[in-house]
């Protein structure tokens, strides 16, 4: 039942992608490669995604992913990226004030939430709010988050941190990642006790549990704007086209994603 829903789900998909690609074939074809710069933490579901547009006909697709502060800051040096998606309004609100965008191409597209994380065996079930005992929960260990400075999940962990009065207890004890992937993995492989990733981050790796859920409140909405870039191809304007179906819908949520394009941002 399961794997019929999912060959269900794939066709609707596949035949999503080929209604979006009302470009005529000739613009198409000069669009060879479409370029996707991605944040780190939408891989499994833009994997998905970009494979369903090309089984519909779209143009081969080749994703880049990293932290949102390192793809923005490769196209503006002229990285030729066609569609850029952030994890956080900041940096696409900077590469549009460089003019590295098309502005009227911009959208929010999906939201998500912050937790914690422990590995696999945790038992714990924790409330996060002010009375935590942060310090004495890592112990001698360590927790890891991805980098505060730049990467857009590292600046909501500390945010929301620093709102609940924990990051000074805790900055000492804190190991900080290259991206929110790096930093799930980390704690996947029982190098750090603790990490605070996105729910999705969280719900795609079998190896760690989730023990705790931050209030929205604590920090910045998580939100993924998307838009295409100045020199973005024909295949840009379809695939963003093939984001807004129902079936792409389907598939963001079923990775755990709130579907928001609907909305500018």
């Amino acid at each position: 039942m399961i794997k019929r829903a999912q060959d269900l789900n794939r066709r609707q998909l596949m035949a999503a992608a080929a209604t979006s690609l009302a470009l005529s074939s000739s613009r198409l074809r000069a669009a060879e490669k479409l370029t996707i710069f991605a944040a780190a933490s939408v891989k499994d579901a833009f994997d998905e995604t970009a494979a369903a547009f090309k089984a519909g006909g779209g143009p081969e697709t080749s994703i880049s992913y990293a932290a949102s502060s390192q793809l923005a800051r490769q196209i503006a040096n002229g990285a030729p990226a066609d569609i850029f998606i952030s994890a956080d309004l900041e940096w696409m609100d900077w590469l549009e004030q460089g003019g590295h965008i098309e502005k009227q191409s911009r959208r929010t597209l999906l939201g998500n939430s912050l937790v914690m994380i422990g590995g696999a065996d945790s038992t714990q079930r924790l409330t996060l709010d002010s009375g935590l005992d942060l310090d004495g929960l890592i112990g001698n260990g360590r927790m890891v988050i991805a980098e505060p400075s730049s990467v857009p999940a590292g600046r909501y962990a500390r945010q929301a941190l620093e709102n609940l009065g924990l990051w000074t207890k805790s900055e000492k004890k804190l190991v900080f990642a290259a991206n929110v992937r790096a930093a799930l993995a980390l704690v996947a492989r029982g190098e750090a006790g603790f990490g605070i990733v996105y729910a999705t981050d969280a719900m795609a790796e079998s190896k760690v549990k989730i023990i705790g859920r931050f209030d929205p409140a604590r920090h910045a909405p998580i939100l993924y704007p998307i838009a295409k870039t100045r020199q973005g191809s024909a295949g840009a304007d379809a695939f963003l086209a093939f984001l807004t179906t129902p079936p792409a819908r389907t598939l963001f949520e079923r990775y755990g994603f709130r579907y928001l394009f609907d909305s500018r941002a």
